[in-house]
Formats: structure tokens, C-alpha cells, sequence
């Protein structure tokens, strides 16, 4: 198996922004994993109307007044996913696991002077990680559809004199991704052209019709997190109000390596191996606003709304290609190039949040969250880019507003706490059958040591998706059932 080298040229693509974003990719930077401290996770992240928890301040920034104390704490996550994989006849597993510090943070809580009606104040900052894009999985299969409808795709109306006389990193600069992937088609013998004329713009298969032995192997590691600096104030005793500034940051790579090989009568090409290396970061910005009111003794009430994030994003990508073909033998085409992008701006879209808590005097508690998200709203910019324009268009097509429920419940045995919850996310897609529905279940404990807070949490997430493999041509999908499981230990401390 072939390893691109580290970069022996740097094509800048200054014609076109788009190095084959898709809508796949504006839902990736814009969906979240429930993530948190373990009391968090275990009541599967209900806590927009109750604080008094670092990861609620991710939902409600008001939370932070909750606080009767300045407070900090740490978590520790062991992320296990497991994907089965359906794709024509076959069928694959895998597994990936992974620890690393999910959450980090700390408040400040400044008391007021006992004739005034802000009672108190608060200052936080909390690191939190909101995305794991950590996992692989294997697509293996027999289809009737070849690689070569990609190559096609991409191939029909650029001239043939393109194609044959310039090279990859020519064409990445002056015409723009479509024109390297015709590239690597032709020089690769998947495609030929209908006339050897130079001006010729149309395309025919090297490989003919039939069956073709297929195996799609994709890995991809990064996260995506957020820094909030946290402001919150309490108002008499029934009001909290609370302000998040929040920097995002995230990194994507991603490696995917297609085989096809194929015996029918009249293919010209019997092998195909191909390539793809993406790697992608970016940061952002986005801010909340929050607050939580003690309806009587027993009753929250919570509100919150999450901005848009807007990420400035930069993307690179290498690509590979090898073929058994009747003319050359095995032929390679490796440009050994790095596609360095323009930076783009993604707008994702914003929240709305809901809350009710019910609690049982100090022997325990019940609370509910409905969150609000319309995924239609998200955007690539700028907007006027031709290219952009019509992935929008397609966002605004095949994407819904979706809404999330979360409960959770907690019960206290002197130091002891018992806790669980459920959540259900419908799908963002019009046609679920992209993307399922989401359900978790979770469960936990912790014990307070006075001083000291340990809690662990158990959660458990399902859902369905259909993958495409690529998104021009050859559009074959990989339906893949998705099983993550996180382990969370935290640790909680007075300052």
C-alpha cells in the first residue's frame, strides 16, 4: 500500500474555494457528542435548568451562579466505538478506543454585600471537547457500479488538450479540484476520451460493465473543542443570568484507500487503487446567553441560545493513484503535490434551549431539556462563490430542523449520589435514512468527600447512517451501525 510523501510541490487553488467540501462536512463541524464531567454524562447532559456544574455552563451559562462556592474540576473519558458495516454483499466490523481529557475547568464566585440585590458574581473559563472524529471502518463488497463513474463525473466538458499535455499541479491552480480528478482518470487509463481530437470534451469507460470486487477503507482522527470564558450573576434569590464567550477550535485528517479489481469481458483496466488524504483545521467563535429562575423551592426554570459558530477553516489534501491497465502494465500516477486551499468561513447553526428541574428537597432531583437546532442555516461563505452556492442550495434541500430531548435524574444517599438519564436527537437530514435517529442511555454515581467530588459515568450512544463513498459519479453508500460507549471518572474540587 502506497504512502503519499510529505510535499514535493504546493499547488495554491486559486480558481475555485471548493476542494470538494460536501454537506457531509458542514454537519460534521456542526453536530456535537454529549461530552462532560461524569454527573453531567450519567443524567445524559439534562442540566439546562439546574448549574452547579462545570459542563452545564455548555448548555446554560447562568449555571455558573449556582455555585455557592469557587469550584474546579477535571475529567478523564475512555471513548469506545464500534461500527458495523453493510455494503452490498458484505459485511465488516471494527473498533477504535481512545482516552484523553475531555473537560477542564474552574469557577470564581465573588458574594455580594448583603444589602444588595446581586447576591453574587461569577467568572469561569471551562475547556470542553465537543467532537471526537476519532474512527474507521470498512466498506467490502460486490458492486455493479465501478470507480470509474467518479472519474467520468468530473471529466465531461474539460478539452482533452487539458488533460494530456498539462500536469496535476497546473490544473489544481488554473482550473480547480474537477480538473485534477479528470487528470488522474485519463492519465490513469480509467477513462478515455470519445475523439483524440485536443478539443474534445466527452468521456467513455476503459472498464467495461459488469461486477467489480470493492473494498473501502477510511480512518480519521481530530476533535473538535470549545474554550468558554464564563460571566454569571444571581439576582435576589430567584434569578441567574449568565454570558459565554466562546473560541472553537478543531482538526479533521482523514485517509481513504479504494480498491476495485474487476475480470469482465472488454475492461481495458482490471485494477484501480485510489487515494485520498484530506486534512483540515480551523477556529471560530460563538457566544451564549442564559438564564435560570427558581420558580419555588422545588421548580427551575432554564432558557439559553447558542449563537452560530463561525469557522475560518483551512484545507490540504494529497491524492494517489494505481492502476493494472493492457497499456502500461500497473501504471502510477502520484503527483506527490500538497493542494494547500483558500480559507473558507462555515456558519453552523444556533440553538435553543429549554429546561424544567424538579427537586426533592436535598434527596434528589429530576430534569428535562429540550434543545432546538435548525440545520438548514448552515453556510459556506462566502456566499456568492458559484461553488458554494450550490452546496448551500443542497443544504437548504436535504437538511431540517431537528430537535434533542434529554432527562436525567439523580438520588442522593448521604454522600452517595445515584444517578441515570436518556436522550433521543431526532435527524437533521429530511430523510433519516442518511442519518438515523440518535438515543443514549446513561448511568453513574459519584461520593462527596466534603472538599473533594468523585464521580464516574457510563454512557452508551446508537445510531444509523448511510456514507456515501464520494459525491460526484460514483455515489455508492456504506450503511453503517454505530455503537460509542464512554467511561468517565471526574474529579471535583473546592479552590
Amino acid at each position: 500500500m502506497k504512502k503519499l510523501l510529505l510535499t514535493i510541490c504546493i499547488g495554491l487553488l486559486s480558481l475555485s474555494y471548493v476542494a470538494g467540501q460536501t454537506t457531509a462536512d458542514a454537519y460534521r463541524y456542526s453536530s456535537e457528542e454529549l461530552t462532560g464531567t461524569a454527573r453531567y454524562l450519567a443524567m445524559s447532559g439534562a442540566f439546562g435548568a439546574l448549574g452547579g456544574d462545570m459542563s452545564a455552563l455548555n448548555i446554560n451559562p447562568a449555571g455558573s451562579a449556582v455555585f455557592l462556592n469557587s469550584f474546579a474540576t477535571i475529567t478523564l473519558d475512555h471513548r469506545n466505538s464500534e461500527n458495523a458495516v453493510n455494503y452490498y454483499n458484505g459485511l465488516t466490523t471494527s473498533e477504535r478506543s481512545d482516552f484523553n481529557f475531555s473537560q477542564a475547568g474552574g469557577v470564581l464566585v465573588f458574594q455580594g454585600n448583603d444589602d444588595n440585590s446581586w447576591r453574587k458574581f461569577t467568572l469561569g473559563i471551562n475547556f470542553s471537547e465537543t467532537n471526537n472524529f476519532d474512527d474507521n471502518f470498512i466498506a467490502q463488497g460486490t458492486s455493479n457500479a465501478s470507480i470509474d463513474e467518479y472519474f467520468l463525473g468530473y471529466a465531461e466538458g474539460f478539452p482533452l488538450d487539458l488533460l494530456e499535455n498539462r500536469d496535476y499541479l497546473y490544473l489544481g491552480e488554473i482550473e480547480g479540484y474537477g480538473a485534477q480528478q479528470a487528470f488522474l482518470g485519463y492519465q490513469g487509463y480509467i477513462i478515455d476520451p470519445v475523439s483524440t481530437d485536443l478539443d474534445n470534451t466527452s468521456y467513455t469507460s476503459a472498464i467495461a460493465e459488469g461486477s467489480f470486487s470493492q473494498n473501502y477503507a477510511m480512518a480519521s482522527t481530530g476533535m473538535n473543542g470549545k474554550l468558554s470564558f464564563n460571566f454569571a450573576t444571581q439576582y435576589q434569590d430567584f434569578l441567574y443570568l449568565g454570558l459565554n464567550l466562546n473560541s472553537h477550535f478543531l482538526n479533521y485528517e482523514s485517509s481513504s484507500i479504494f480498491t476495485e479489481f474487476n475480470n469482465n469481458s472488454g475492461s481495458n483496466t482490471t485494477y484501480v487503487e485510489f487515494e485520498n488524504n484530506l486534512s483540515t483545521t480551523g477556529d471560530g467563535f460563538s457566544f451564549q446567553l442564559g438564564a435560570i429562575a427558581k420558580v419555588n423551592k422545588s421548580v427551575r426554570l432554564g432558557a439559553s441560545y447558542e449563537s452560530p459558530t463561525w469557522y475560518n477553516i483551512r484545507e490540504e489534501s494529497m491524492q494517489y493513484l494505481e492502476t493494472d491497465n493492457d497499456v502500461e502494465g500497473t501504471t502510477v500516477v502520484n503527483p506527490d503535490v500538497l493542494n494547500v486551499y483558500p480559507d473558507y468561513t462555515l456558519k453552523t447553526p444556533g440553538k435553543y434551549t429549554g429546561s424544567l428541574a424538579v427537586l426533592f428537597g436535598g434527596s434528589g432531583l429530576v430534569s428535562f431539556d429540550y434543545s432546538y437546532k435548525d440545520y438548514t442555516t448552515m453556510e459556506f461563505q462566502p456566499t456568492n462563490d458559484p461553488d458554494f452556492r450550490i452546496q448551500n442550495q443542497d443544504i437548504a434541500n436535504n437538511f431540517q430542523a431537528a430537535s434533542s430531548y434529554r432527562l436525567g435524574g439523580e438520588y442522593r444517599i448521604q454522600g452517595w449520589s445515584l444517578r441515570g438519564g436518556y436522550r433521543f436527537e431526532e435527524s437533521p437530514y429530511n430523510n433519516d435514512s442518511n442519518l438515523g435517529e440518535v438515543t443514549g442511555y446513561s448511568g453513574g454515581l459519584g461520593y462527596n468527600f466534603g472538599s473533594v467530588k468523585l464521580d464516574l459515568a457510563y454512557n452508551q450512544t446508537e445510531y444509523s447512517e448511510s456514507r456515501e463513498l464520494y459525491n460526484v459519479g460514483f455515489t455508492n453508500t456504506a450503511n453503517i451501525d454505530r455503537d460509542i460507549s464512554n467511561f468517565v471518572i471526574s474529579l471535583s474540587f473546592g479552590l
